[in-house]
């Protein structure tokens, strides 16, 4: 059963790029209510912690190095379906193959940096969200 919430990640480089209101704007545009949001940095533990079910691929080492070399804008969004409409709004991992009008089409500069993260299932947006804040940081 879908649920009505999803975690969203304002990535580093598109933090130091200033498209945070950018990528706001699309995300309140698509109809998500913004439930609980913060501007912090992650440390290179706490980045290797939140990623860790990567950590067996080639790329966590460098996965964990890019999302610790800056701030991030940690979001919880509310919306009906929202995961796989978020999903839908931020396109492909590849902004090369996202479509028009996605938040990775218009922001990401690389699969890499890709701008955004958005939960990929019900459970993980639960956890991602939990990740980063305490129940009495929200709703």
């Amino acid at each position: 059963m879908a649920t009505n919430r999803t975690f969203t990640m304002v990535k580093p480089d598109a933090v130091e790029k200033n498209y945070i209101g950018g990528i706001l704007e699309k995300i309140n545009g698509a109809g998500y209510r913004i439930v609980a949001m913060k501007y912090t940095r992650l440390s290179a533990e706490q980045a290797g912690k939140f990623y860790e079910v990567h950590s067996e691929r080639p790329f966590y080492g460098e996965l964990v190095e890019y999302m610790s070399s800056g701030p991030i804008v940690a979001a919880i969004l509310e919306k009906d379906n929202a995961v796989a409409d978020f999903r839908t709004l931020i396109g492909a991992t590849d902004p090369a193959e996202a479509a028009e009008g996605t938040i990775r089409a218009a922001f990401a500069e690389s699969k890499a940096k890709n701008a955004v993260h958005g939960s990929d299932s019900d459970e993980n947006a639960a956890i991602e969200g939990n990740f980063f804040f305490s129940q009495v940081e929200r709703p």
